[in-house]
C-alpha cells in the first residue's frame, strides 16, 4: 500500500508555504502566484489556523466584490482543516478529497505540525506515473522481453 508519505518525498524540495491570519488577501494571492501554489497554510501563534485557497478568494472576496486589499486571510480562510498524516494511504486520501470536495490535503506529523500539502495533482501525478510504468512492464511482458 502506497502512502501519502512517498508522495511527500517526491515533493521533498518544496517548501510549504504560509501566511499570517492578520495578512491581507492581496498579500495571500500575490504569494500563491509568486510561488505557482493553490493553498497556503494559514498561521496564528505559530500554530495551524486554517487554510487558505483559491476558492476561499473566489467565494469570499470576489463573489463578494470586496477588495482584496481590505480583507483579512482570517475573514475567508477555511478554518475547519482536513487533515492526514503520512501514513495515510493514497486511496485513502484520494477518497476523502473525493468526498469532501477539496483540493489540498495538509499532512501533519505525530506532533500536529505541518509536513507538507498534497494536492490533486499531486495525487493524479503519481497515480499516473506507477499507470505508465505498469503499462510499460505490462507491453514488455508480451513481447518477451522481461
Amino acid at each position: 500500500m502506497t502512502t501519502l508519505s512517498e508522495i511527500l518525498r517526491e515533493k521533498s524540495d518544496e517548501h510549504v508555504f504560509s501566511v499570517e491570519r492578520e495578512a491581507t488577501v492581496l498579500q495571500a494571492v500575490q504569494m500563491m502566484n509568486d510561488h505557482s501554489i493553490g493553498a497556503l497554510i494559514v498561521r496564528h501563534a505559530g500554530a495551524m489556523a486554517g487554510i487558505f485557497t483559491e476558492r476561499d478568494v473566489l467565494r469570499g472576496v470576489v463573489g463578494k466584490q470586496l477588495d482584496p486589499a481590505q480583507v483579512r486571510v482570517a475573514d475567508v480562510m477555511t478554518s475547519r482543516v482536513i487533515c492526514c498524516t503520512p501514513a495515510t494511504s493514497i486511496e485513502e486520501a484520494r477518497e476523502l478529497m473525493k468526498t469532501r470536495r477539496i483540493r489540498h490535503l495538509p499532512i501533519l506529523d505525530a506532533e500536529g505540525e505541518v509536513v507538507g500539502i498534497v494536492s490533486i495533482g499531486d495525487l493524479n501525478a503519481h497515480l499516473t506515473t506507477h499507470q505508465e510504468a505498469t503499462i510499460h512492464q505490462l507491453h514488455e511482458y508480451l513481447h518477451g522481453r522481461v
